[in-house]
């Protein structure tokens, strides 16, 4: 399986997206229209070993919730990726059993490959 979780109106997830086209195959899940449910969130912690590796500390949520002060758990992390779209460092990218999270430009480059191969 091939899928990209992704937010339609960022301009970064857009330009991963049109880099690794042409996209045979590829399901494209915008995060905002339609949220990740549990078992997808699941699936991506169980393949980026834990909840922490997909939450993005650089969501405005962040420190407007002042979670910078605070010792966060893997349960913290998976109750607050599921509660708002934000806190997921995107685009999450998942081709078979293979996970690819964030926009690095190294991240990308594997993730190209592996789509293609």
């Amino acid at each position: 399986m091939k899928k990209i979780y992704h937010l339609g109106n960022c301009t970064t997830c857009q330009r991963i997206i049109k880099d690794l086209e042409p996209l045979d195959g590829v399901v494209l899940q915008d995060i905002k229209a339609e949220p990740m449910t549990s078992e997808q969130l699941e699936e991506m912690a169980s393949l980026s070993g834990g909840y922490e590796p997909l939450f993005s500390r650089r969501a405005m949520l962040y420190r407007q919730m002042g979670l910078q002060d605070k010792e966060l758990s893997e349960n913290d992390y998976k109750k607050l990726l599921l509660e708002h779209y934000t806190f997921l460092k995107r685009p999450v990218i998942l081709v078979d059993n293979q996970i690819f999270v964030g926009n690095s430009k190294k991240v990308v480059e594997a993730a190209k490959e592996a789509v293609h191969s």
